[in-house]
């Protein structure tokens, strides 16, 4: 054989040899009774999927709750919401890890971010949007002026903790607690169920107190509610403390089961927005029930397609929704003039 051809057959070995190399520790292992390891069925992928959609839609849920009663009560898109939900998981991580912080265990640190998200959402109507709305300032102007208290509350959290990602100090490494073929850590566990209970202390919050009725008629009627005798100025009050509140809880949550970073709600606003206008503009309830959807969809679609995608679905959803019923799924429809 010339040298040529000895080359030539060398190269139609190589890929025949790389073949055998995959196939024989198969079939070995087929030979002695062996199991070759399989990844999980689809319908176990869909299940996790399913668990992990209902975990993220009630977090989203819990922070779409206060911007939602804003614009029931005063018509305002709090484009500074988003923010509300970073200070309060900054907050608690510099009680809970940051060594300039005291050290705190991250429950009363979380119960700690709570209250001052509370407090900075009464701040801010009482020193931003009450003095505007005496003034008659427009819905655009306000609107606009929410845009720059967002950059300027983002800014400096940046400053204040920097760009770099970081967890709290409990609860970061556990084992998944086995459900049949899904799986979840009792971390993501007990994060659900306290959401869940978030949400119905928050609807019977609604529903059963004289603040409650107070928000809701002031929602459904502004003026004939204060013409009733409600304080509204009180009630606007109460809605932003509840806002900022479930805002720093949700951000809590959310670096609990993610990562804390300095821009962690305004990634997160895109899907309030969605959770609240899918679910009916100004409707707490709804804003629950589009949150949730939403969470769902995000995470279900990452079984068919990219996880970089998973945000453009949930919107593709809300976009079909709204071309069949556009007050949301339970908003009220209104006749417009």
């Amino acid at each position: 054989m010339t040298t040529g051809t000895i080359m030539r057959y060398q190269r139609m070995l190589v890929p025949v040899l790389t073949l055998v190399l995959v196939m024989v520790p198969a079939t070995c292992a087929q030979a002695q009774g062996e199991e070759v390891p399989r990844g999980p069925t689809f319908a176990a992928r869909a299940l996790q999927a399913l668990i992990d959609g209902i975990q993220f839609g009630v977090i989203i849920a819990i922070t779409s709750v206060g911007l939602s009663l804003i614009f029931g009560t005063i018509h305002l898109i709090n484009f500074a919401h988003g923010e509300f939900v970073t200070i309060g998981a900054t907050f608690a991580f510099f009680l809970n890890v940051s060594p300039a912080g005291p050290g705190w265990h991250l429950i009363p640190a979380a119960l700690a971010a709570v209250v001052f998200g509370a407090l900075l959402g009464g701040a801010v109507d009482r020193g931003i949007w009450r003095p505007l709305r005496a003034r008659g300032t427009g819905l655009i102007n306000m609107f606009i002026v929410t845009i720059g208290l967002s950059l300027l509350l983002r800014h400096v959290v940046l400053v204040l903790y920097g760009t770099r990602p970081a967890s709290y100090a409990q609860y970061d490494i556990q084992s998944a607690l086995d459900l049949g073929p899904a799986g979840i850590t009792p971390r993501d566990l007990t994060v659900t169920l306290l959401s869940v209970l978030v949400l119905l202390g928050t609807a019977a919050l609604l529903q059963k107190t004289r603040i409650g009725t107070a928000v809701r008629a002031v929602s459904a009627n502004r003026d004939l509610a204060e013409a009733s005798g409600i304080d509204v100025q009180r009630v606007v009050l109460f809605v932003w403390m509840l806002g900022g509140g479930l805002a720093a809880l949700g951000g809590v949550f959310f670096g609990l089961v993610e990562i804390v970073t300095w821009d962690m709600g305004f990634k997160l606003l895109l899907l309030m927005f969605a959770g609240i206008i899918l679910g009916g503009l100004g409707s707490a309830y709804g804003a629950m029930v589009g949150s949730l959807v939403i969470g769902i969809v995000a995470q279900m679609s990452t079984l068919w397609f990219p996880v970089d995608l998973q945000y453009a679905w949930a919107l593709l959803v809300l976009i079909l929704v709204l071309l069949i019923r556009p007050q949301g799924i339970l908003g009220r429809a209104e006749r417009v003039g």
